[in-house]
């Protein structure tokens, strides 16, 4: 296979790992964005959303995909209404200090993680696809007869990756009408632009803050849930995803979302095509600079907004 097919199938991996990065870094985005709390424990919020959907599906009797559907529902309202009850028990006593939050995130984490490895071990354990059939990919070539097309051997995907892919942009798209035309994203946006002038017009900041938090958990485990078939759930998990969506949210802008959303296909889709043709540490290592190089000469993000 020539060179062009094979950056093909390194996109499509990569685009796959952007779309679930884009959904766990909008929630983290999010929490930031409205409540100004870096959440150090995001990633064991998606750690936990694989986990109870290994748990959900295997439960659930029936074919996978009735199992799925059921993780895909239950997992995110789970993860989310944990999050929100962590919010208003530990975050809300603190007052939302910016380096308290971080010590107490930090807690949340190891909290998570050590409960989930006495509980569910410390084996990683696959969920298996509602639908998985092998797509066989066209490729093209200009030859002698002019434009050709044709299918090259081993050139594939399966149906199930591109489902997760169309399924994290259709969320996406719901974030934004969430937040653009309803009443509780006019509150969150409105908290997020000056929250005492919220709290002197009668907004309930702090029931706003649970649902951003309960909704920026919710994200990352529905990030979780699609990436579970294809890889697979164990309690160290969450490490990765953090650390990923820490970069994205920097180098998009904290609190924007569409600089998240931008910066998310271009971390997965370099992720990707780095790890397929040279190594992932080497994709990890130029993510990693990439955000030093935004930090020293913009910090505030390619989407972000200096200080005014």
């Amino acid at each position: 296979m020539d060179f062009g097919p094979y950056l093909m199938l390194a996109s499509l991996e990569g685009a796959v790992t952007a779309a679930v990065l884009a959904l766990t870094a909008i929630g983290l985005s999010l929490v930031f964005g409205v409540m100004r709390v870096v959440n150090v424990a995001h990633g064991e919020f998606f750690m936990l959303g694989a986990v109870l959907a290994w748990w959900v599906a295997s439960h659930v009797g029936g074919p996978p995909a009735v199992g799925f559907v059921a993780a895909l529902v239950i997992a995110p309202l789970a993860v989310g209404g944990l999050a929100a009850l962590a919010d208003m028990t530990v975050l809300k006593r603190v007052e939302y200090d910016p380096e308290r939050t971080i010590v107490a995130t930090i807690g949340i984490l190891y909290i998570l993680q050590q409960v989930t490895l006495m509980t569910y071990g410390p084996e990683a354990r696959p969920v298996e696809p509602p639908f998985n059939t092998r797509l066989a990919l066209p490729w093209f070539e200009w030859g002698e007869n002019g434009f050709q097309l044709y299918w090259p051997w081993g050139l594939s995907t399966t149906s199930y990756k591109l489902f997760v892919i169309g399924a994290a942009a259709a969320v996406l798209v719901g974030v934004w009408l969430l937040m653009a035309r309803t009443r509780i994203g006019l509150l969150m946006r409105a908290t997020q632009l000056d929250r005492e002038m919220a709290l002197a017009f009668g907004i309930p900041v702090e029931r706003v803050y649970a649902v951003v938090f309960g909704i920026g958990g919710a994200l990352a485990a529905l990030g979780a849930v699609l990436i579970v078939p294809i890889q697979q759930a164990h309690y160290l998990m969450g490490g990765d995803p953090l650390l990923l969506s820490f970069i994205v949210v920097i180098i998009g802008g904290l609190g924007s979302l569409p600089g998240t959303v931008a910066a998310a296909i271009l971390i997965g889709l370099s992720d990707g095509i780095i790890s397929v043709f040279f190594s992932p540490t080497l994709a990890k290592i130029l993510a990693t600079l990439l955000v030093a190089l935004v930090l020293v000469f913009r910090p505030q993000g390619l989407f972000g907004t200096g200080a005014k």
